[in-house]
Order: C-alpha cells, then structure tokens, then sequence
C-alpha cells in the first residue's frame, strides 16, 4: 500500500519540482495544503492514484501543469482552464486589477465590457470585485465561450447573474443598444506576430487563434482600438494588455482613434504591459 508521501516524493522526481509535484498531489488527494500534511501517511486510494499517475503522463508530455491540473487560480478565482483557453497569467491579473480600478473610478452601476473573453478571467473578476458592474464577455471561439459560462457557473451568487457570456467577434457579439454606453472596455487580444517565436510549452498546446494575431501581432488590437469610440461612453476608458514592444504603436494607434491621453502601465516584472486610454 502506498502513502500520500511516497506518491509526492515520486512525482517530485517525476516532474523535477517538489512545488509542481506537491499541487499535483493535492488535486488527486482533494486535500488543500494544510489537509496533505496532516494526511501524508494515509494510504492513497486505487482511483487517486491513478489520476495522479494521468496527471504525471501528461506532464511528461509535456503538457502545461494548469492543463494538466484542469484548473488555476487567478486574483480571488479558481477557473477552469483547459486547450480551448489560455492559460491565465499574471500579467494579466495586473491588466485586470487595472480594469477593476477604472470600473470603481465611476462609482455606482458600471458596463463593462471584456473582449476575448477566453476563460472569463478578467470579465469574472471585475463582477466580484466591483459591486454593481454588469460585464458582458465575448468571445469568437465557441469552447472559449463554454469554458467562460463553466466559470462563470463557479462564481455563483449575486455576482454571477451581473455577467453575460457571448459569442461573436469583438464587438460583434455586443447588443447594439448598448453603443455609447459602456463605461470600461478591456482586452487582453492576441498580439503574437506570426513569425514570433515563442516557448513549446506555449506554442505547442495553447489555442494558436488566442495567441498569434497577423503578420504584425498589432491586428487584433488595432481591432480593439478602432472600434471601441463607437461603443463607450464620452469619459468612458480603453484598458489594453499587449507586449512590451509593443507600447509605442498602441499608444499611436490609440491617439489616432481619438484617445487622449493615453498611459501605460507595468506588469509585475516592470515591463510595458497595460495600456490605458481615455476618450
């Protein structure tokens, strides 16, 4: 018979990383942190163990541990995430935090708006941490768009019923009575040029239609760009994730749409990552 800490000291070997092998270890288990340590001598029953060993196989397959794990926390959320979404990453939780402010900058009711939607991260966090938003999240994909209505089931409660999943394009997806209306726009759109390397980890399993964005990788902002005038309100606000050498033709793209100002914030590794444009 086998012990949870047998198991965890396998998988550390396994995967190269005690941290990797510990999460993987309470996902089987069900256990939280605290709960493993005070049950690492319990034996391991047949079906935990051979979710483990499943959960192993696909990370020496080189499958990301967030999709092998299925799930991954993002701010105050734990989301589903699997293929058909990007894997939810901290630069983005710094885009979203930067949504979250502006939408409480109006105080009261706010709509908000999150394009590209992929797992809800952002659209889902700004509907349980600004009281009264109403968020709608879009998104072209159809698995993006099932990944984001299972998220947003998990939220539950009051902020839940703020928040509407939709398919389509960009704006495409919006309700037209809802032009000039809108207070936030957000967006973390693909913005990897097509020739752009990028890790295999990365290139190899995430959904390639969420990462690359054209030949030049400022397509599907310059889509953002340009079309959100028609659907924010006169002070409404532009808040942009993008790539760090990507800041000067965003903000040039934004100014020409009619923005000003326009300011760029840092990611958590003091790069240019956040884009902030105001009518």
């Amino acid at each position: 018979m086998t012990t949870w800490r047998a198991l965890l000291d396998q998988a550390a070997e396994v995967v190269g990383s005690r941290d990797e092998a510990r999460r993987l270890v309470e996902e089987a288990s069900g256990l939280g942190p605290s709960e493993l340590l005070l049950a690492l001598d319990d034996v391991v029953p047949a079906r935990a163990g051979a979710y483990l060993t499943a959960m192993l196989g696909r990370r020496t397959a080189g499958e990301p541990l967030q999709y092998a794990l299925g799930r991954w926390g993002f701010r105050s959320l734990d989301l589903m995430v699997d293929r058909r979404v990007l894997i939810p990453r901290p630069e983005t939780e710094v885009v979203a935090g930067v949504a979250v402010e502006e939408a409480r900058r109006f105080g009261g009711p706010v709509l908000v708006a999150d394009l590209g939607t992929g797992s809800g991260a952002i659209a889902l966090s700004i509907a349980a941490e600004v009281p009264g938003a109403e968020v709608w999240a879009t998104d072209v994909s159809g698995g993006a768009v099932d990944v984001a209505s299972a998220n947003l089931c998990g939220l539950g409660g009051f902020a839940a019923a703020r928040v509407r999943v939709a398919r389509g394009a960009w704006y495409d997806a919006l309700p037209t009575e809802l032009a000039g209306r809108v207070h936030v726009i957000v967006s973390n759109p693909p913005y990897v040029a097509d020739g752009e390397e990028l890790p295999p980890e990365v290139d190899e399993w995430e959904p390639r239609d969420a990462l690359r964005a054209g030949p030049t990788g400022l397509e599907c902002l310059a889509a953002v760009i340009t079309g959100a005038p028609r659907w924010l309100r006169a002070d409404g606000v532009l808040v942009l994730e993008h790539a760090p050498h990507q800041a000067a033709d965003v903000t040039e793209l934004a100014l020409a749409a009619g923005f000003a100002p326009v300011d760029i914030s840092k990611d958590l590794a003091g790069r240019d990552r956040v884009a902030v444009a105001r009518r």
